[in-house]
Order: structure tokens, then sequence, then C-alpha cells
């Protein structure tokens, strides 16, 4: 068993690694700041989880520590950062940064116009 758990706990190392260096790789060649943020905030958020589940497998299996501060780690990233790549972005698109060339569509166009047809009713 012990055997089995180690190699879990090395595998969520290497993820956790791997989904990082990826959202690094996101946030340089990326080309405009949704895109980035969504790099950031997905690719990031999940690599740093998969890396403290295997920092908490391995205290846990191999000093037999329960670590509560990374529970409450992971479960405060879990939370807050998706919630900031939201903001971040949607702060970014009411400030008037535009999308890239390469974007297809804009959801979020003409939203203004809409919400005032329809705040009079």
């Amino acid at each position: 068993m012990s055997v089995i758990i180690s190699w879990i706990i090395a595998l969520l190392l290497l993820i956790g690694a791997f989904l990082s260096l990826v959202a690094t790789f996101g946030v340089i060649r990326l080309p405009d700041i949704y895109t980035r943020n969504h790099a950031a905030s997905k690719g990031a958020t999940l690599g740093i989880m998969a890396i403290l589940i295997g920092t908490f497998l391995y205290f846990y299996q191999e000093h037999g520590h329960f670590n509560s501060n990374l529970i409450l780690a992971i479960v405060f990233i879990f939370v807050t950062a998706p919630v900031a790549g939201h903001l971040i972005a949607r702060a970014a698109y009411n400030s008037g940064v535009g999308l890239s060339e390469n974007s297809v569509r804009d959801d979020l166009k003409g939203k203004e116009e809409y919400e005032k047809q329809n705040s009079s009713i």
C-alpha cells in the first residue's frame, strides 16, 4: 500500500508541476488579457491544488502528520482563484481593454443597450 501511495504522491506532484508550467507558457504566449487570465486562473489553480494535495498525502503517509493548514490552503485557493480571475477579466472588459483580433465573438457586446431597453419594463 505504501508503494501505491508513493506513486500517487509522485503523480500528483508531476501533474501539478506540469499544469503550472503550461499555465506559465499560456501567460507568456497567449494574445490578450482574457486568454492569459484564463490560463493563469485555471491552470495555475489546478497545478497548485495538485501539488498541495500531494504534499498533504506525503506528510500524512510518511510522518503521520495531518496538516490542517494544507487543507485550508486548498479550500482557500479553490474558492478565491477562480473568483479573482473572473473579477480581473470583468474589470479589464469594463475598463475598455480590447479583445484579440483572433477572437471569434464578444458575448457582452451590446449588453448596455439591452439592459437599457429592458430596464423600463
